[in-house]
């Protein structure tokens, strides 16, 4: 799954044959299609978060940082 979305997300995406076989031996087309759908969606806010500058809300703190 992580390959796929490295694949979808470089610039240019692309997904290679040999990729694509092993995730339709998997998957079905519309989960395929759902699961690109939803790594495309998460890269296009990634880079518009980066655009308009938006940060962490700070929801998130790793374990080493909790006890700050």
């Amino acid at each position: 799954m992580l390959e796929f979305a490295d694949a979808i997300t470089a610039t240019p995406a692309k997904v290679a044959p040999e990729l694509r076989e092993r995730l339709q031996k998997r998957f079905s087309t519309p989960q395929l299609v759902e699961l690109g759908a939803a790594i495309a969606w998460e890269n296009y806010r990634a880079r518009s978060n980066r655009v308009f500058g938006f940060g962490s809300e700070g929801f998130y703190r790793p374990k080493s940082n909790a006890a700050d």
